[in-house]
């Protein structure tokens, strides 16, 4: 077993022994990932103070017993067993009777049956334990995001020759999804965002036939993903000249993101990094078309806390890494988001992502 992984699945055994937890149910991707190095499908954790089991089936049991160093891998199919009686036949024996599962991420008639089958156990529902782990990064999950964020800024850099007018926004996010996928990536952080003119102000906009146009605002919005881990970045350019609104957005976000920028640091809130970013966007009048949020960490999920809105009152700490990414969005006109990964240090921050922020194409 890996170092960093004993010292994970270390720091997660004094979390629920600080609260009485005698084994602990997982069922996230991305915890199993993170806990185990598991990268398959249809597999579940039991973890016990002195025990590590995954619970899989003969589609992946092979590779569970490859990947899962340290861990008892069990096929469930052997013995046609059901998902609870499984678990009761393996805590049951080492004297487990409370039992905490990861209530978000299993539906209630799944888990009902869970329940029904491992009768002699008495379940609650379980703190955040992991995910409270997998906000600060150690080092080996830095080296994987540090190479995701440089697959895409490369990727950008070669695509970006082809954003030119009469491209659709479907025809550039093939071409930007087919340079990470040959730099690398073994898969996409999610599916690419690409919005032109109009469309620029659908924060989510999904690739479509429009074709750009001059005077179009362009928000590309993708990452690529190695080793199970993602980054995210936004660019926003315009195709020719700007007018004075566009203008005017542009540098309301590019002033909001430096602001947050000049703040962020371990110890300062996410509520008041997102509250000195916001404030810049209404001083250009763009209060009421401002994002949500802020940004969000980023790390196995595309979107893990902390989510930096203006209620957040977590305390950003050194190893997070987050995204910062202010935008403004006007329905009918188009879109401005600048979007970068920084990884919060002691005294400041280090950006993951450096693709520059030229608004006009050249």
């Amino acid at each position: 077993m890996k170092q960093e992984t004993q010292t994970r699945l270390r720091n997660l055994r004094q979390l629920m022994q600080s609260d009485g937890c005698e084994a602990l149910m997982i069922f996230s991707p991305a915890n199993l990932r993170y806990l185990a190095g598991y990268s398959g499908e249809a597999a579940y954790a039991l973890i016990t103070q002195d025990q590590l089991h995954l619970i899989t089936d003969y589609r992946f049991i092979t590779q569970a017993e490859e990947e899962c160093a340290g861990w008892h891998c069990y096929c469930r199919d052997r013995e046609a067993e059901t998902l609870g009686q499984v678990v009761q036949k393996l805590l049951l024996p080492s004297g487990v009777r409370q039992a905490t599962f990861e209530a978000a991420e299993v539906s209630v008639q799944s888990w009902m049956l869970i329940a029904q089958d491992s009768a002699g156990i008495h379940w609650t529902a379980a703190p955040l334990w992991t995910e409270q782990l997998r906000r600060r990064k150690d080092a080996s999950e830095l080296a994987l995001i540090r190479r995701c964020a440089a697959i895409a800024d490369q990727a950008l850099a070669e695509t970006l020759p082809l954003l030119r007018p009469g491209i659709s926004e479907a025809e550039f996010a093939l071409e930007l999804d087919f340079r990470m996928r040959r730099l690398g990536a073994e898969a996409l952080s999610f599916e690419t965002i690409t919005g032109f003119g109009e469309r620029s102000a659908l924060p989510h906009s999904i690739p479509s036939e429009r074709r750009l146009r001059e005077g179009d605002l362009i928000v590309l919005d993708f990452g690529a993903s190695v080793g199970g881990y993602r980054s995210d970045m936004t660019r926003t350019y315009i195709a020719g000249e700007p007018d004075a609104r566009q203008q005017a957005m542009y540098n309301a976000v590019t002033q909001a993101q430096q602001a947050a920028l000049a703040v962020i640091r371990d110890g300062i809130s996410a509520r008041e990094a997102d509250l000195i970013a916001r404030a810049v966007l209404a001083e250009h009048g763009f209060a009421d078309q401002a994002g949500s949020s802020l940004g969000h960490g980023v790390g196995l999920r595309l979107h893990e806390q902390p989510i930096m809105t203006p209620k957040c009152e977590e305390i950003l700490r050194g190893g997070f890494i987050v995204t910062i990414e202010p935008g403004v969005y006007l329905p009918g006109f188009g879109g401005v988001r600048l979007e970068d990964d920084v990884l919060i240090t002691d005294h400041g921050y280090e950006l993951l992502t450096h693709s520059p922020q030229p608004f006009r194409l050249t």
